[in-house]
């Protein structure tokens, strides 16, 4: 299968994708367009939800699978367009539309890759490709819903926009809500006891506390409050504040140890977690995946930013055409260039690693 032609109709599938709405849990209408590119080359699939996924024509139950997964789903566009976020069109080798960079540019890519690769023998690894749902909202529908029903997974590449350098540990996520507590009065009469001002010492705390551990791949945990809500008018002191934190881990934690930590530690009144799904991930640097990518001049990195790594139990690599500064910007795009140089890196990775 020549891959020009294949590149320029996953071209042609990023122009549609773009223009078919997809906010997260409304990517019904953009899976149907994925469907049909299965249909078109006589690849068996099947949907789950808004899920749509295949395997390779010669799955093989005794051999390794592998994981290719990017998402069709984006974020609402921002008030600052200037463009059409629905109109996607070329300007100076830059493809412009909502949905284009993150991650568009990638999911197409893949898709073409593993078109290259379905009725391809002897492979060493199956291949399983999901285009999934609701990455960007963390949903209860996307790839995460998919781990049960497709076959077991022993390595993934998912697709987001690293310049086709290796993000070979990806940061995870918890998010603390947090409750300092005061005394509620009036405002005319003395309190010692006021939450906003309790908050203070609390804020600093937050601040300037450090996790011990650090990793070469990820660097420090991060812990950033990004949230603050208190009273209710001008004349009462509020008897609490409510504050979120954000909290990016490294690998050197799991999230419940974070949580530990800070249900320990943190001077609030209390402080709880919402989810402790959204796990760090990372790949060992002998992989054979990563050794090959690294022969192929990539570099690797460790991601801030979270992807649907996080769901994900076995080793992952995160790698695709794109760059994630462009990601949820206004007037967003890709660069065709880098669509064409995605598609013909990923098959070279998997020639490098799927062969026999």
């Amino acid at each position: 299968m020549e891959l020009k032609q294949l590149t320029e109709k996953a071209i042609a599938l990023l122009k549609g994708l773009i223009e078919t709405q997809s906010f997260s849990t409304e990517e019904d209408k953009t899976a149907v367009l994925i469907e049909n590119w299965f249909k078109a080359y006589e690849i068996p699939f099947k949907r789950t939800k808004n899920n749509v996924w295949a395997t390779n024509k010669y799955f093989d139950e005794t051999k390794p699978t592998l994981l290719l997964n990017s998402h069709h789903d984006t974020v609402k566009p921002n008030s600052k367009y200037t463009n059409d976020p629905f109109k996607a069109f070329v300007e100076n080798g830059k493809l412009y539309g909502l949905g284009s960079n993150d991650a568009g540019g990638c999911l197409v890519s893949l898709i073409a890759t593993f078109t290259k690769f379905y009725a391809v023998e002897n492979l060493k690894y199956n291949l399983v490709i999901v285009a999934s749902a609701e990455e960007e909202n963390s949903g209860n529908n996307g790839l995460n819903s998919m781990l049960p029903i497709i076959p077991h997974i022993d390595v993934a590449i998912v697709g987001e926009p690293t310049l086709m350098n290796l993000a070979v540990a990806e940061k995870g996520l918890v998010v603390f809500d947090a409750e300092v507590d005061g005394t509620p009065s009036h405002a005319a009469h003395p309190n010692d006891n006021n939450a906003i001002y309790n908050t203070i010492e609390v804020l600093q705390w937050f601040k300037d506390f450090k996790f011990d551990k650090s990793s070469d791949a990820l660097g420090d945990v991060k812990m950033t409050v990004t949230q603050i809500n208190a009273g209710s008018q001008h004349n009462v002191v509020p008897g609490h504040v409510d504050l979120v934190i954000d909290v990016r881990v490294n690998d050197a934690y799991s999230n419940q140890e974070i949580a530990d930590i800070l249900q320990a530690q943190a001077p609030c009144t209390k402080i709880t977690p919402r989810s402790l799904r959204l796990n760090s991930s990372s790949i060992s640097l002998e992989h054979d995946l990563v050794k090959a990518g690294i022969a192929m001049g990539r570099e690797t990195y460790g991601s801030p930013t979270l992807s649907d790594q996080s769901v994900l139990t076995c080793q992952s690599l995160k790698l695709g055409p794109g760059d994630s500064t462009r990601s949820h910007s206004a007037n967003e795009f890709i660069y065709l260039a880098e669509i064409e140089e995605g598609i013909k890196i990923y098959v070279e990775l998997l020639e490098n690693c799927l062969k026999v």
